[in-house]
């Protein structure tokens, strides 16, 4: 089982290496952590922008253009497309979103004719975090692109931080149903889906793992809470994967950690495209782009 992200890093330095696709990637930020990709091993890596605003970057940051293959594109919307294209062209196999807002990225990703979305799916953000307060890798989902999953979406949700979980190699991952309260409360549609979504894995329905909800935040990842509140459960105070109820608690959480908690280490992907696509905010650190692009080279096939 995978527990670190240096982990990841030495599983993907015997690999064969993975290309990475940056869409508009004419920014400090994008630029540094495919450099460092590339330099510890882990992928290849394309830029798709401005040639001009990657070479002065790269001067700037004393970085050497030369490791990158550059595909010169002059407007935002087109290197996106240029993106797209390539990965659907089989010239890459993991796209990232540069200086680029999400919603343009996503639109792309999502275009009927071109796009990278296959017919009927869904899809996911799922976010793997190192936490110096928990005992292992914690997978979550999803922060950024449903905003209010039904529950054939949180489904599909699960399985894909099930794969996530199974590429992180963790044979038999436990999964969270989150809520506000471990208590069964019909009149509280979280803790309902939670109950129907752990029966359908009880059930063989989502296959590959072993679930537990409605969970609340502290018993799911607490075993003083557990035994405080004499919970019995196979997930309960050592879940690896937390399906959040809406986007709006999924991303509360992730931003908590990165902004208020020291130490915390992490990485985000849409998952459900036909290539990982990497999606940090413009404001993520170098680091996590970094951890972003090795978690989506991980999952890629």
């Amino acid at each position: 089982m995978i527990t670190n992200f240096e982990q990841i890093f030495e599983q993907l330095r015997s690999k064969s290496k993975k290309r990475l696709v940056a869409a508009w990637a004419v920014d400090d930020h994008t630029i540094s952590a495919a450099y460092q990709a590339v330099k510890l091993g882990i992928v290849e890596a394309t830029l798709v922008g401005d040639a001009d605003m990657i070479a002065k970057v790269c001067e700037e940051e004393k970085l050497d253009a030369s490791v990158f293959q550059i595909v010169d594109v002059k407007e935002e919307l087109k290197a996106i497309s240029t993106a797209v294209d390539m990965i659907n062209n089989k010239e890459g196999d993991i796209l990232m979103k540069g200086l680029c807002s999400t919603d343009k990225y996503m639109r792309a990703i999502l275009k009927k004719e071109g796009g990278l979305l296959p017919p009927k799916a869904v899809l996911s953000h799922v976010a793997v975090l190192e936490s110096p307060f928990y005992h292992k890798l914690m997978i979550i989902s999803d922060m950024a692109v449903i905003p209010a999953p039904d529950l054939k979406q949180k489904e599909a949700i699960t399985k894909y931080v099930v794969n996530t979980a199974k590429a992180l190699q963790i044979e038999k991952p436990k999964v969270a149903f989150i809520a506000a309260t471990e208590q069964m409360l019909p009149g509280m549609q979280a803790c309902v889906d939670a109950a129907i979504l752990a029966k359908m894995v009880d059930r063989g329905q989502i296959p590959g793992c072993v679930a537990d909800g409605p969970l609340a935040l502290d018993v799911a990842v607490s075993k003083e809470a557990v035994a405080i509140k004499k919970l019995k459960s196979e997930v309960a105070g050592d879940a690896d994967c937390f399906v959040f109820p809406n986007i709006e608690s999924a991303n509360v959480f992730y931003k908590v950690n990165s902004q208020m908690c020291s130490g915390v280490k992490q990485s985000a992907m849409v998952a459900g495209a036909k290539a990982p696509c990497v999606l940090s905010s413009r404001a993520d650190s170098i680091e996590t782009k970094l951890n972003s692009i090795a978690l989506a080279a991980l999952t890629a096939k």
